[in-house]
């Protein structure tokens, strides 16, 4: 039987093959979406700069036309309604890979922009539906564990376009284009044979194939939506002073990167111990604080006109505290019901990118007047997210969802 017709309950699904099981294949796609995707964002910042001379206005409308798919993630819940979730991923992965690809055949302003748009609608409707499989084949005892090691192998496959690169980008004379093929080609090859060869796996709680918006999640709203609006920063921004202020070439920025991503191969799994040890609310919390510092360090290098060394140091700082954000899946999935968490993974993706529809353009126009305001905006996001961390419970669960969720119940009571 085809795999596309096979359709196989998770509990008989632990009976395959160990390569042929869900998790397996979690694992696979975590290693498949950052071959395109970092070959793109590896490149992005001087292809524009040196194709299409690109400015910081300029970045930030592309950045803002990135984002775009990522507002409109909500329709992955009618798409869901026609079609598996397991096979959204899949081709949404395939058009990440085709989008990348053709990236270079397109050095203007406009092709830019409309390739940017395609590569993002795979990207973000990828992404809405992994966090939504996620969720629901991840057993809740093992989840922070499991997310850990699959951010391990999503951080290795990015090591290893960036290192490629970087070794290779001077002494063979790489293109863009061809660098940009090569890595959207293995990604679009490695969906189709997921979408080939495995079975569609079957969760037990049916999903809810409808928009759901529900008041007791509305912290979890919360913290996404400061979520995406800080993010912006160090996606847009952080990469772009980097060439912009210090004059990083190619294998310079990518050599920064690839720091970034041995220190997160090593310290990933161990940020899902941390989680499951420490609690969703202690792993936030530490997290947005050191956010907060990381950011005003950021404006001090144009204040005081640090050098790249200080730079770099705390762009490195600013990923690995990115990677405790899986504490916001963890807790998600500890106050949900099972079958809200595919229209929830869709609606939080919308909420995620509300703030980068309009803040990268907005900002590049700010960047152009103050870089650092810029980042000192950022330290004040990074504080609001603080403050809604400070709200999970200890113990988060349907009923608790917050620190006020006992008071309301007592007054009810």
């Amino acid at each position: 039987m085809s795999p596309l017709r096979n359709i196989m309950a998770l509990d008989v699904a632990q009976g395959l093959p160990l390569w042929r099981r869900p998790t397996t294949l979690l694992f696979l796609m975590a290693f498949a979406m950052p071959v395109a995707f970092y070959t793109w964002y590896a490149l992005l910042n001087n292809f524009v700069k040196e194709m299409a001379s690109f400015d910081g206005a300029d970045i930030g409308l592309l950045h803002t036309v990135r984002e775009i798919p990522g507002f409109l993630a909500v329709g992955v819940i009618a798409v869901i309604i026609f079609m598996r979730e397991q096979v959204l991923g899949l081709v949404s992965l395939m058009l990440l890979g085709a989008a990348t690809a053709l990236t270079a055949q397109f050095p203007q302003l406009t092709g830019i922009l409309i390739l940017t748009f395609l590569s993002s609608v795979g990207f973000h409707y990828y992404e809405t539906v992994n966090q939504s499989l996620q969720l629901q084949w991840l057993p809740k005892d093992r989840a922070p564990q499991i997310l850990g090691w699959i951010m391990a192998t999503a951080s290795a496959a990015t090591f290893i376009v960036y290192f490629i690169i970087m070794i290779l980008w001077e002494p063979l004379g790489l293109t863009y284009n061809l660098v940009f093929m090569v890595g959207g080609g293995i990604t679009c090859a490695i969906g189709l044979f997921a979408l080939l060869v495995y079975p569609q796996f079957e969760a037990p709680h049916p999903q809810i194939k409808k928009m759901v918006l529900r008041r007791r999640y509305w912290l979890y709203y919360a913290l996404q939506f400061m979520s995406g609006a800080r993010r912006q920063i160090f996606m847009v921004f952080a990469g772009f002073m980097m060439v912009e202020k210090f004059g990083f070439e190619v294998h310079e920025v990518v050599g920064l990167y690839l720091i970034n991503l041995v220190i997160n191969m090593c310290v990933a799994p161990f940020l899902g111990h941390i989680v499951a040890r420490f609690g969703e609310r202690n792993a936030l919390v530490f997290e947005y604080t050191g956010l907060v510092c990381v950011f005003l360090a950021y404006g001090g290098v144009y204040f005081f006109d640090w050098s790249f060394h200080v730079a770099a140091f705390l762009y490195v700082i600013d990923h690995m505290f990115f990677g405790l954000a899986l504490a916001m899946k963890t807790y998600f999935q500890k106050i949900s019901d099972p079958g809200d968490i595919a229209p929830t993974a869709a609606v939080a993706f919308t909420i995620n990118h509300i703030a980068a529809v309009f803040l990268p353009v907005l900002l590049g126009l700010l960047w152009l007047v103050s870089p650092a305001a810029v980042f000192l905006l950022a330290a004040g996001m990074a504080s609001v997210s603080l403050t809604l961390a400070t709200l999970i419970p200890r113990h988060p669960e349907k009923g608790n969802e917050t620190v006020f969720s006992g008071r309301i119940t007592a007054a009810a009571e």
